[in-house]
């Protein structure tokens, strides 16, 4: 696995002599850092320059972005709806994910280093745990919602306000628990490779460490991967079906289409495969990175440079900037709400009154639901 290790950049080294990345380490979290960093020549400072920028141009992005669907979701009377509530814990959590993690992380990179205290890199460590953890099973229940209200149809149950607060406050006390569990002697929290940033160890040997990292690997990454996955494949087979029986019924009647010629140019399946594709993908794209860094580290299947612990953090707080895209802006309501207050930030003309999307199709059944 050759794309793990980084290579000697000698040309910027002091003499080429025997720098390591630990050197600018700040002597109170030497104590944090595991002894694997040692072998390791300093990053080139390119690196820390291309990350700072990245990350303050992502919590930027993220920050007025989730921030703008918090604001217009609470703020519009028809918007505020149950399933709605889990599309604003989800910018809530991506909000305060880039709003904590971001300043940080770009002033650390300045610093080529940890520039905080180990108490810093702990609270660190464990805010983006605990985001991320919530955004993940934030993604899963929408997913599930939307399956419930389509595949289920009237047999379903409908999500009221109480049942969205219910779930919120589930993901929440869920996530709280792995997110302290290394306070508790259940693994740790430590700076990274690039030693601007902290997460878990998945370094250390024990198997009371490694055993934090697999169970946490089942129920923060597999579980709600599959479950996603499950959920809009049955959505596309009940939509499919369904789309099935209106051409049955429309060639019964001796029509070309029960839809409008508009509404017909792209089926509803295409359409939600689409967005299914869409939302598994950047999903996946955003939180394997981290899952192979942490997988390799316990299972020591390859060597891990400090350059390849900056992917994991990349993506997954690029995370926070897509999803207001796919789970706001793709809901119809919402651009007309966001058109209505910022104009200046919608992108396209003034969206019909009878404007429809298959990816909030489900939110708006729910909403006639319930």
């Amino acid at each position: 696995m050759a794309a793990f290790v980084e290579p000697h950049y000698e040309a910027w080294q002091a003499g080429g002599g025997n720098i390591t990345v630990v050197d600018k380490v700040l002597p109170e979290i030497l104590h944090m850092v595991h002894p694997h960093w040692n072998q390791f020549p300093p990053m080139n400072p390119l690196w820390h320059s291309l990350l700072g920028f990245a990350i303050f141009v992502l919590a930027v992005v993220s920050v007025a972005g989730n921030g703008c669907v918090m604001y217009i979701f609470s703020s519009t009377k028809g918007l505020r709806t149950p399933s709605n509530l889990l599309v604003v814990n989800l910018a809530f959590s991506d909000f305060f994910m880039m709003f904590t993690m971001g300043p940080p992380m770009v002033v650390n990179c300045y610093h080529e280093t940890w520039y905080f205290s180990a108490l810093a890199c702990e609270i660190y460590a464990c805010l983006g745990s605990l985001f991320g953890c919530v955004s993940i099973w934030t993604m899963t229940m929408i997913a599930f919602d939307r399956y419930n209200v389509i595949v289920k149809g009237l047999s379903g149950k409908p999500m009221t306000n109480n049942g969205a607060l219910l779930r919120i406050v589930a993901i929440w006390a869920f996530s709280l628990f792995w997110t302290l569990a290394p306070f508790f002697g259940w693994n740790r929290y430590v700076p990274e490779g690039n030693m601007t940033a902290c997460g878990t160890d998945y370094l250390t040997k024990d198997w009371v460490s490694r055993s934090y990292i697999l169970v946490y690997a089942v129920f923060v990454y597999f579980l709600p991967l599959l479950t996603i996955i499950y959920s809009y494949y049955f959505i596309l087979k009940a939509v499919s079906e369904h789309e099935k029986n209106m051409r049955e019924q429309a060639k019964k009647m001796n029509v070309a289409s029960l839809r409008s010629s508009e509404a017909n140019q792209t089926s509803a399946e295409i359409k939600l495969a689409k967005v299914a594709l869409v939302t598994i993908s950047l999903w996946f794209m955003a939180w394997t990175p981290y899952l192979v860094i942490n997988f390799t580290g316990v299972f020591e299947s390859a060597p891990i440079s400090p350059l390849a612990t900056i992917w994991g953090s990349l993506f997954a707080k690029a995370n926070a900037v897509y999803n207001p895209i796919v789970y706001g802006i793709s809901h119809p309501k919402y651009r007309a709400a966001l058109y209505k207050t910022f104009p200046s930030l919608s992108c396209q003309e003034e969206p019909s009154s009878d404007a429809q999307s298959v990816a909030s199709g489900a939110t708006q059944a729910s909403e006639e639901k319930a």
